[in-house]
């Protein structure tokens, strides 16, 4: 590999200088679940959209029960019902009470709610046992949400209970950034699919699987998986088919070996090299560049991964997750945190390390513990795993109580 290797931190910055947003899309809310908002969403309603009860019990006007006790209680009449969805037919005058269930709105002359278990009824006849101010166990129009004010910012990313908001404010359709198309191309003769018959030399083709899940977690949309052999023509075809999208991945073939054909095929269709080789490990041999291959109508970000399972992972998660998510509309840096190291690690100077970690939160905060063998070949490695600790290039290694930045790995669900 010619030249000099490029930081892993610059790597990173040259990858999101050239990874901007998508064009935003109206989607049903159905739909949105992980997807980030394009615009702010301001509420056309308030909500609660009406005064309503927080509890079971009897609308009142509050100063009708001043001094009420359970030797002397204030006696009212209830007069009428109001249940959810379905509200009083009549307002609460002096020495009256409406029944009411929580969520129901609060008829007109009511201020409070008695809750019922400080009531006893008698017929249509009350006791309230205690006294109560205004405002008791009453939810107000406008608590959670008034109209017109913004419930939920541009750039902030759908999940469950972002949802819930959407919904409560009635907004069926939401604009939110478009989700970047991807496509995996995996190269080399020895790969296999797990349905085929191993024969000797033949290695199971896991880039194939672990790639597409990872980019999906990240939130492209992953519209190709395709392999193909160490054969020039074919490669150059299968790399042109690839670059119809907003992200190619290709995994093996980016070295400089006589079978490695992906850099030429990426010459030929048009990629601009923006670099290839950082000082990492795994994932030394790593390219990323760019290419116009839909007509200029946008730029392919396309990256070569190297082909050994945990150098793939690694590198996608270090640079392709973070254009992923930019691309999404999203923050591509919120998955990084700091840890105390629980053990020594060694390596030379040279190249940056990410080790495959497991995490701890303990009082003085996250501690992070390697998961074992760190070979690029490991894909047990990665087993338990809950985060790739950073050792610095500069750095010989860390003793145990020093701080690790810790990239964290993605969940499934």
């Amino acid at each position: 590999m010619s030249g000099a290797l490029i930081g892993l931190d610059r790597a990173r910055d040259l990858v999101l200088e050239v990874a901007t947003a998508l064009r935003a899309e109206e989607v049903a809310l159905g739909e949105a679940l992980g997807r980030t908002l394009a615009e702010d969403v301001t509420s056309a309603e308030s909500v609660p959209g009406f005064d309503n009860s927080a509890m079971d019990g009897f609308a009142v006007r509050a100063r009708d029960t001043a001094g009420a006790t359970a030797a002397s209680p204030a006696l009212m009449r209830a007069v009428d019902e109001s249940s959810a969805g379905h509200p009083a037919r009549c307002g609460v005058n002096a020495g009256e009470a409406i029944a009411i269930s929580t969520g129901a709105m609060l008829p007109a002359g009511a201020d409070a709610v008695v809750r019922i278990e400080d009531v006893l009824q008698r017929g249509p006849e009350i006791e309230v046992r205690i006294p109560i101010e205004p405002g008791t166990d009453v939810r107000r129009t406008g608590e959670d949400i008034r109209a017109g004010q913004v419930a939920l910012r541009a750039g902030t990313q759908v999940g469950p209970f972002e949802l819930g908001v959407l919904a409560s404010i009635g907004c069926a359709r939401v604009r939110c950034v478009s989700r970047p198309s991807l496509r995996v191309l995996t190269t080399g003769d020895e790969l296999l699919d797990p349905s085929e018959q191993l024969r000797p030399g033949g290695v199971r083709n896991t880039n194939a699987y672990t790639v597409p899940a990872l980019a999906r977690l990240a939130g492209a949309e992953v519209v190709g998986v395709q392999g193909v052999g160490d054969e020039q023509a074919a490669t150059q075809a299968a790399v042109v088919e690839t670059l119809q999208c907003d992200i190619a991945v290709i995994c093996g073939g980016v070295s400089v070996g006589a079978h490695d054909h992906v850099r030429p095929a990426l010459r030929a269709a048009g990629a601009q090299e923006v670099f290839w080789g950082v000082a990492l490990r795994p994932g030394k041999p790593t390219w990323f560049g760019t290419c116009d291959s839909r007509g200029g109508e946008r730029q392919t970000l396309v990256f070569g991964l190297p082909g050994n399972p945990v150098s793939a992972i690694v590198t996608f998660l270090l640079f392709a997750r973070p254009a992923v998510r930019r691309l999404c509309g999203a923050d591509p840096g919120c998955e990084r945190l700091t840890a105390v190291l629980d053990e020594d690690y060694c390596k030379p100077p040279g190249r940056a390390h990410a080790v495959r970690c497991r995490l701890q939160l303990c009082d003085d905060g996250w501690h992070a513990r390697p998961t074992g063998t760190q070979g690029s070949h490991v894909l047990r490695s990665m087993i338990g795993a809950e985060g790739l600790g950073i050792v610095p290039a500069a750095s010989d290694g860390l003793a145990a109580g020093e701080r690790i930045e810790v990239e964290l790995l993605p969940r499934a669900g």
